[in-house]
């Protein structure tokens, strides 16, 4: 009533002000309806409303704030029109399924409007505990020794060296637990093991990957019987059982529901439940070798022998591999990549029921198995290979571009050089970020299933612009095969990253913003299964709590991009806080939009590929600058970090702008128009500029403490034989011989010496006493490694087509059983 009373005796024009400032305030704080109707009923105090106006805003505020009335007057009906005109998405099972696995985490804070940064700057960002350091300065670095990637792509196997270290150190068992006999690492020591072994070798990474990720192993674990877990989980940890598992077949990839693989159950003549199996599954790694294989498949019961439907929907089993009808040894192709990816077949293979994964009890619970699992490891393993397999590049194009001259010049110093060399290396950092951030949930027990495949779609596509990047700076060397090339190998196999554990394409359009949308928004989920279950009092709660959060983010979306940001805290100061507020800004008008076009297309949404892919890329590009800021925090805001956080947050705000450009161009809106054209004008990013890229670009070229921290889980051999341990020397002798290179060079401008070739010239200046003997032997011994730096590897016409000829024929899976490896 002081509000009112306060309004009522203020000039018309002030009223006014004071009204619009305090809805403002209102608005932008997410106020509840009561403090509105308050600031309504002083709003026309301070006009003067007439009586006819105060009952009927009077009638209105009642309807309104009073459930018993807002519930049938204006719930029920909107209830009605949104089933009239099947408004909200219709799901299927296994998409509820898929809904339903897993948990939100920060993603929520995100898709608010309103993110709770204290929280997400306090998020787990752990370290490797001693016993999982131990393991990777020791088995991982000894498998990565013995290890050379040209002579597995030659061989087209691993080394019998490397089979006996994994089955030795239990490679197989990094998640399987102690009393098992496995390891029990956590979901960082996995990554960073897979991180290694790939900067190393793409195929002994896959093979270690496959069986600590989606597999037997992680389903036993979770859903396994005890004896199923006593019986599986010790062989799988040594690999006396090496497994695989088969989901994916030429009918049903994204689109697990056309799974045309079947089991029947029956009875046998023994009087026990047995499962008649039949199935035909293609791009199943390690099939090949596997002694067993867990498939997925569905389950028909016509009999109902387990007392449940007749068909009981996607069921998980465990096959061994020498049962019969079991079809195992032929294997795929991929690109040439010489890992184990194969088809399998099954033609009446029978197998008691309890081979399904958790027994009888867990039949047509296989869907939800495999979205839970899949959770997790989608932000493990193939985001670990991109991140270790950047780094790799990271280190090794840097070196060659210091390394590598033109005109007398390194080819790094040049700007067009530089271009690539900044993306490059900003995507590196970006990367460990998230790889960091993403597992400090996992270790945390979380389980966010739209933050994984945000972690596999970007982490995959961003290595792929890594590599196409590193290839155009290496040129003619990077496309010469051969031991000396650590790019071409990592190049051929991009695609296969980009294809499996769900197709990229998909992946952004459908899952990001496709299940993002309704499990990451704070009402969505709510209002539908309202309506599907006809809880009028929980749609009424949820549907107008939803249209506060509406209101609230606009108000927000319009003032932080009023003030650029500047209305919105920062949970820290210096140079991150503007990205912070940003931050805060992004995700206020990213989740107005959303629901803008929720509201706009109800379930049609989900088929609007093209708008939900840039909403992804909006919502990805959040959650990698958080996980940047969270970086750039954890490791003590290093000064000499700071070119790489700002390059990799000017560069996610330009991605977030350039999705913003694309929604407001295409939504087709009629108030679209001037929002694009404001936001065109007012931009929340642009691209890093020429001077940030330079800083960076010298980064990666320059050795020392910082790039071993940008780079820290790429294997590093010592030896210069092979190709990164010479670019390192390289690189190494490159910056301890600069100095002496500048007194020759000062020397040459003075007229002390002339120009001639560099023996002759270093020669003289020993001579004049311009370097002293000592230098003149670095500048040689700089200069030998940089001659053999840039050599490429040639191969006689006998060596060449041998090479040829294998490639071709060499089609047998060699070994064809575990027991043999």
């Amino acid at each position: 009533m002081e509000l009112i009373g306060f309004f009522a005796g203020l000039p018309v024009g002030v009223t006014a002000s004071a009204i619009l400032a305090v809805l403002f305030v209102l608005g932008y704080t997410g106020a509840p309806l009561v403090l509105w109707t308050v600031a309504g009923a002083a709003a026309l105090a301070g006009f003067a409303a007439p009586t006819w106006l105060w009952i009927t805003y009077g009638v209105l505020a009642a309807v309104f704030n009073l459930s018993f009335l807002r519930r049938p007057l204006l719930s029920a009906p909107i209830v009605q029109t949104m089933k009239a005109l099947k408004f909200l998405p219709q799901i299927s099972q296994t998409e509820q399924e898929a809904i339903d696995a897993g948990n939100i985490w920060i993603d929520g804070e995100l898709f608010s409007g309103k993110p709770d940064f204290e929280r997400m700057i306090n998020e787990g960002y752990p370290d490797l505990s001693e016993e999982e350091r131990a393991f990777l300065d020791g088995p991982v670095e000894e498998l990565c020794q013995v290890t050379s990637d040209w002579d597995v792509w030659q061989n087209r196997k691993l080394p019998q060296e490397a089979w006996d270290i994994i089955k030795r150190d239990k490679f197989f068992g990094l998640i399987i637990p102690k009393k098992y006999g496995g390891h029990e690492f956590s979901p960082s020591a996995n990554s960073a093991i897979v991180s290694k072994l790939s900067s190393r070798s793409g195929p002994l990474s896959t093979t270690v990957m496959v069986p600590n990720s989606l597999g037997p192993a992680e389903l036993l674990m979770h859903y396994g019987t005890d004896e199923q877990k006593d019986y599986y989980l010790p062989r799988l940890a040594t690999a006396e059982e090496i497994p695989c598992f088969a989901l994916t077949e030429p009918g049903a990839g994204s689109d697990a529901g056309a799974m045309t693989s079947r089991g029947v159950v029956f009875k046998g003549e023994d009087g026990e439940l047995y499962m008649r199996l039949t199935w035909k599954k293609r791009y199943i790694t390690l099939a090949a070798i596997s002694t067993v294989l867990g498939l997925a498949f569905k389950l028909y019961d016509p009999d109902k022998l387990l007392g449940k439907d007749e068909e009981l929907g996607i069921t998980c089993a465990l096959i061994p591999t020498d049962t019969a009808g079991v079809v195992i040894g032929k294997r795929h192709d991929p690109l040439g990549i010489p890992f184990y990816n194969c088809p399998t077949e099954g033609h009446d293979v029978v197998v008691p029921i309890n081979a399904i994964i958790g027994g009888p009890e867990m039949a047509g619970k296989g869907w939800r198995m495999l979205m839970e699992s899949l959770s997790v490891g989608r932000g493990i393993s193939l985001p670990a290979s991109a991140a270790g397999g950047t780094q790799m590049i990271t280190r090794g194009i840097g070196a060659y571009a210091r390394l590598r001259k033109q005109f007398g010049l390194p080819i790094g110093k040049f700007e067009g050089i530089e271009e690539p060399l900044a993306r490059i290396g900003g995507y590196t950092y970006i990367l460990e970020a998230a790889r960091r951030y993403t597992c400090g949930a996992l270790d945390g027990g979380e389980k966010p299933p739209v933050i994984t495949a945000m972690a596999k779609y970007n982490f995959t596509e961003l290595g792929r612009k890594a590599i196409n990047d590193a290839m155009d700076v290496a040129g003619g060397s990077g496309i010469s095969r051969g031991p000396r090339n650590l790019l071409a190998h990592p190049y051929i196999n991009t695609p296969v990253g980009i294809t499996v554990e769900g197709a990229n394409i998909l992946t952004r359009t459908l899952m990001i913003f496709g299940q993002g949308a309704i499990r990451c928004h704070p009402y969505a989920l709510k209002e539908i299964e309202a309506l599907g279950n006809n809880d009028l009092k929980a749609f009424d709660t949820a549907f107008w709590s939803h249209i506060g959060h509406v209101v609230r983010n606009l108000f927000r979306s319009i003032g932080l991009s009023v003030t650029r940001g500047y209305l919105a805290s920062s949970p820290v100061s210096g140079p991150a806080a503007r990205y912070w507020r940003k931050l805060a800004w992004s995700s206020a008008s990213f989740a107005l939009l959303a629901d803008i076009a929720m509201g706009r297309f109800g379930g049609n949404l989900k088929r609007m590929e093209k708008i939900t892919g840039r909403y992804a890329d909006i919502f990805s590009w959040m959650y990698l600058g958080a996980a940047v800021l969270r970086r750039y925090e954890a490791e003590g805001r290093r000064k000499e970090d700071l070119a790489l956080m700002e390059w990799s947050m000017e560069h996610a705000f330009s991605e977030i702008q350039q999705a913003f450009d694309g929604l407001l161009s295409n939504l087709g809106f009629p108030f679209t128009g001037p929002i694009a054209w404001w936001s065109r004008l007012n931009s929340i990013g642009r691209k890093p500029s020429d001077a940030l890229g330079s800083k960076v670009a010298r980064i990666i070229q320059q050795p020392g403490e910082q790039r071993d921290r940008l780079t820290p889980l790429c294997y590093q051999p010592a030896d210069p034989q092979e190709a990164l341990g010479r670019l390192n020397l390289g690189l190494s002798l490159a910056a301890e011989s600069e100095p002496v290179v500048k007194k020759v060079m000062v020397a040459m401008k003075t007229g002390k010496l002339k120009r001639d070739r560099i023996d002759l010239m270093v020669k003289a200046a020993v001579k004049d006493g311009i370097i002293s003997k000592e230098e003149a032997q670095l500048l040689a011994r700089a200069e030998e490694i940089r001659t053999d730096v840039i050599q490429v590897d040639s191969f006689s016409q006998d060596e060449y087509m041998r090479t040829a000829a294998k490639d071709v024929t060499d089609n047998k899976p060699e070994p064809e059983r575990a027991d043999a490896v």
